[in-house]
């Protein structure tokens, strides 16, 4: 089996643009990857709905960190999860635990409800769960498409026997899609040790800030950043077509 559809984790709006001009098939819109993202804002949201093509998902985290939210971060999610109803998003990607590392099924049914006809990803909170088994069949339970998933490694590379574990254990009630570390130069050979169709990747670039000015004294706030880049884009959707 080989990956059939690539998935790019964008950062921004650019990011959103250079996926689709790289031939991806899809796009998790989010911000902050350094933090395992968070959500974007309402007009990145807009403008990518407004521009892109191609199947638009957006995360629905409210900060980074563990993934056991309070009754305000809840109300958060919910009310972005509207937001992407109300804009005519394709899905969004969500996920919630207890304190013991249990999926949070209310939580979860909560933003899925909320979602109406929109599809959903669980995403890699699963990577944080207790037992990654029952947190398979949790998702499948809750209606969801698919898990977003490392297979509770570092990156897929390192995660692929997990994660053909869990393909052979969703015995196609639901999609697993490998994400983390993925390059043109392992994703094929990832995609096939996890028996996968579907593949993830941010295939980010740094990018040089064009201020004359600059002061590089300040913690957290360089001028320069990264986002996916759409050569980097194309060189995955070469390796993946072959």
């Amino acid at each position: 089996m080989g990956a059939k559809l690539l998935e790019i984790s964008a950062n921004s709006l650019a990011s959103a643009l250079a996926a689709q001009a790289g031939g991806a098939d899809r796009v998790e819109l989010c911000e902050n990857l350094g933090e395992g993202g968070t959500t974007p804002s309402y007009g990145a949201i807009a403008i990518a709905r407004d521009r892109l093509r191609i199947p638009l998902y957006v995360l629905i985290r409210p900060r980074g960190g563990d993934f056991l939210y309070s009754a305000d971060e809840r109300a958060a999610m919910r009310a972005d999860v509207e937001a992407c109803v109300r804009l005519g998003c394709d899905g969004v990607v969500i996920g919630a635990l207890d304190a013991d590392g249990e999926v949070d099924t209310a939580v979860c049914a909560e933003l899925i409800a909320a979602a109406g006809p929109l599809g959903v990803t669980f995403h890699r909170a699963f990577d944080a769960a207790a037992d990654q088994g029952r947190a398979l069949d949790a998702a499948v339970a809750l209606g969801c498409e698919r898990i977003l998933t490392s297979g509770g490694a570092a990156d897929a590379v390192a995660g692929a026997p997990r994660i053909a574990a869990l393909v052979a254990q969703a015995a196609g009630r639901i999609a697993l899609m490998a994400g983390a570390g993925l390059t043109a130069d392992n994703i094929v050979a990832t995609a096939q040790r996890c028996g996968v169709e579907q593949v993830h990747a941010s295939a980010k670039a740094p990018r040089r800030s064009a201020m004359r000015h600059r002061n590089d004294d300040l913690p957290g706030l360089s001028a320069d950043w990264v986002q996916s880049d759409e050569a980097r884009v194309r060189a995955l959707v070469r390796a993946l077509r072959g």
